[in-house]
């Protein structure tokens, strides 16, 4: 049987359209993909997000663990900030990507998508020769993203901490409602706002989540489901893992070679990747746009160049709602990567022009 989060009973009273997703029974949308997706952009939407997992690594040795199994530099960190990283596996593939957060001098909080739960656990377990503490608390964290331009205004309603001064990818504990929080200043929509991490053991997740409903009633708040969040986060070219990015891509062929750092010591894979990279990409994840309003790219189409030959595959795509245009995002071989460069994307047995365009597609 599919999880349930803590908001369960909250989108079934709503009337949102559920399904099976990651194991977790979650709303697709609510008044519809278009209008949810408009509210993020224009005014403020919120989304349980509840699904994703939550590791923390604790004690003297927490950095060191931390440090082998992923690629970005996280002693960089300080308590309060944020970092975006991934997991390889040693042949360079992806396990996962993730948002590093150092919560103490010695603590970290590791948030890890849905899917991968189970195997990001077992897989930092089986890397963890340092004896570090490390714990999934998962089940017991809800997590809300209250996202889009009014964000800060709905939500500011309701603690004294004053959100204006989180900067982009930090954090603070605070109260929201009388409960305890963790304020980030992330996201995945390329709008400003929150992402809000509460234990459910000591909160009513009930009461946060229509708290925060009201507070933003006069800015045109809108619930949010997985739908609008895919087209939202597509729109920014954010990677979204098994369709993006697999255990079959490696960071650098991924445009993550901007959280790739060689230069901080050894981690997982760091030999295979930097081999190639002096040898050179043989392919590269690109974003594109498509010709003619029906052309909707999707993920596993094929890719052929202006002589009709096969150069890659689409891994995601959508109809941007901002745009009202073909959007996708695909891995093509290497000589095809250039800004502008003309491709074609097979759409129902017919080829539909489009163009290489560097991911954001809409400019913020």
């Amino acid at each position: 049987m599919p999880k349930k989060t803590p908001f369960y009973d909250l989108h079934e009273k709503a009337g949102a359209k559920l399904v099976d997703f990651a194991g977790f029974e979650m709303p697709v949308q609510y008044a519809g993909i278009k209008s949810e997706h408009a509210a993020v952009r224009e005014r403020v939407g919120m989304f349980d997000v509840s699904h994703m997992g939550e590791f923390f690594v604790s004690g003297p040795n927490a950095l060191e663990l931390i440090q082998k199994v992923t690629v970005n530099d996280a002693s960089k960190l300080s308590p309060g900030k944020a970092q975006y990283s991934c997991m390889c596996y040693e042949d360079g593939g992806i396990v996962d990507d993730l948002i590093i957060y150092q919560t103490k001098e010695d603590e970290y909080m590791l948030v890890v998508n849905a899917s991968n739960i189970d195997k990001d656990f077992d897989w930092i377990s089986s890397q963890n020769t340092m004896n570090a503490d490390l714990v999934n608390v998962s089940d017991k964290c809800a997590l809300l993203a209250v996202q889009g331009p009014r964000s800060v205004e709905a939500l500011q309603k309701l603690t004294d901490t004053d959100l204006s001064a989180i900067n982009f990818y930090t954090f603070e504990e605070g109260k929201l409602n009388g409960a305890d929080v963790y304020f980030s200043a992330t996201g995945y929509t390329g709008e400003k706002g929150f992402e809000l991490y509460f234990d459910t053991e000591e909160v009513d997740a009930e009461e946060v989540w229509n708290a925060i409903m009201e507070a933003g009633e006069e800015f045109g708040i809108e619930p949010c489901g997985l739908g609008a969040r895919d087209t939202l986060r597509l729109e920014m070219g954010f990677a979204l893992y098994g369709n993006d990015i697999t255990k079959h891509t490696h960071p650098l062929e991924a445009r993550l070679g901007w959280i790739t750092k060689f230069d901080k010591g050894d981690f997982i894979a760091r030999d295979v990747l930097l081999q190639k990279k002096e040898e050179g990409l043989k392919r590269q994840l690109v974003g594109f746009t498509v010709e003619g309003k029906r052309n909707i790219p999707r993920q596993g189409y094929e890719i052929q160049n202006a002589e009709g030959e096969t150069i890659g595959e689409v891994t995601s795509g959508t109809m941007s709602i901002t745009l009202g245009t073909g959007i996708g995002m695909g891995f093509v071989a290497k000589e095809y990567t250039a800004e502008g460069t003309d491709i074609q994307i097979v759409i129902r047995n017919k080829t539909a022009e489009a163009t290489v365009s560097r991911p954001p597609f809409i400019k913020k």
